[in-house]
């Protein structure tokens, strides 16, 4: 649900801006969303105690310097009581950049750590196939095969040994 509306609020953002102050809302939000790690700073944030317009404050002040457009965004939120979306718009907003630019970042899931000249052909391959700028990084993980997964994109594309088995073992069994 609240990526849902994070994503209407990021269009209201991204909508008639230029790419440039996009990108100076994006790294002032990522640097706000960060503070949402801390209890302390979520425990007044959620507090009912604590007015409004002072949490707008507080979350302003986490910005050096907070152009307009952010200050109205976050007193817009403030208002509507919708501060703790602000992690949420941070990412959707981090993946509208992404998609302006063509640069989409993946993962390659192994059982056991590749080559970054592998890595590297992986990513020229899926670049050339789709067009796009990409950036894979390597997650060693316990999957018997290899995975790879463009969130972006929606592409996730995988060999597993163990459904590679059964779709032999099928095949061998229609056979017969």
């Amino acid at each position: 649900m609240n990526d849902l509306i994070a994503k209407r609020y990021v269009k209201a953002l991204v909508d008639g801006r230029d790419t440039k102050s996009i990108t100076a809302v994006s790294n002032n939000l990522n640097s706000i969303s960060s503070a949402f790690t801390d209890d302390k700073f979520n425990s007044i944030i959620s507090s009912p105690e604590v007015n409004d317009s002072r949490k707008v404050e507080l979350v302003i002040s986490l910005v050096k310097k907070a152009d307009k457009t952010l200050t109205n965004f976050i007193k817009l939120l403030g208002e509507k009581r919708r501060l703790e979306l602000l992690p949420f718009i941070a990412n959707e907003l981090d993946v509208q950049i992404a998609e302006m630019n063509n640069t989409y970042i993946g993962v390659v899931y192994t059982n056991k750590e590749l080559s970054s000249d592998y890595v590297s052909s992986i990513e020229n391959q899926f670049s050339k196939k789709f067009d796009v700028k990409l950036s894979l990084s390597q997650n060693v993980c316990d999957y018997d095969g290899i995975k790879v997964d463009i969130d972006g994109l929606g592409v996730e594309i995988s060999f597993s040994k163990e459904r590679l088995k059964s779709q032999l073992i099928d095949h061998i069994l229609q056979a017969v």
